[in-house]
């Protein structure tokens, strides 16, 4: 079982960073989500709420397999809840990719 999880856990680190693109249409429903459902905590602009803020400058120091790993697993005890079940691999590595590059 161990293995299993640590090939699943590499396969997800391996796309972090190098996501291939997504098509415009989900590339949309991702940043919909973004203000959407993860504003709804983090605030509408991103800038912290009930959950922190995920401004680039906030962000700075963390590593993309961590901020992925939150995204995929939530944290426990909070209200962040885990988006695995929802979002591919790829869907994870773009919103951290769109989360560490600021809203453009």
């Amino acid at each position: 079982m161990r293995h299993l999880i640590a090939l699943c856990g590499l396969s997800l680190w391996s796309l972090i960073g190098q996501a291939g693109p997504l098509e415009a249409a989900r590339e949309a429903e991702l940043d919909n989500l973004l203000i959407q459902d993860c504003g709804s905590c983090h605030g509408s602009r991103l800038s912290g709420g009930l959950g922190p803020a995920l401004l680039p400058d906030r962000l700075e120091g963390k590593s993309r397999a961590m901020l992925a790993q939150v995204i995929r697993d939530g944290r426990a005890g909070t209200a962040m809840p885990p988006w695995g079940p929802l979002l591919s691999d790829a869907d994870i590595a773009w919103m951290v990719n769109r989360l560490l590059a600021g809203k453009e």
